[in-house]
């Protein structure tokens, strides 16, 4: 479980955090916060330092795509889906959590 304060995210511009010692990419998109592992499936590329457009990351080394809501690989060269996390919200504070079971 990992913390932090939602005022602190600018929408469309992803973080790094660390949760249970994986790195996440943490985007705000609006009011919704979501959260991905943060190395693309294709590659050893951190996606938190790619483009945010609507609900999707664009990994930055090759271009491939994911959806922020589900993981799932949008465009090649990816095709394996991210693992994602859960994030609750508080008043101002987001708790960062792995999930369970499948995602």
């Amino acid at each position: 479980m990992t913390q932090l304060e939602f005022s602190t995210l600018t929408p469309g511009k992803p973080v790094r955090i660390v949760v249970s010692g994986k790195p996440v990419c943490v985007t705000r998109v609006g009011e919704e916060v979501f959260a991905v592992a943060d190395t693309c499936t294709h590659s050893e590329a951190a996606l938190s330092e790619g483009d945010v457009t609507g609900f999707k990351i664009e990994c930055w080394l090759h271009g491939a795509e994911f959806d922020l809501r589900t993981g799932e690989a949008l465009t090649l060269p990816a095709v394996e889906s991210l693992e994602v996390f859960s994030v609750e919200k508080s008043g101002d504070l987001l708790t960062i959590n792995e999930k369970t079971g499948a995602n």
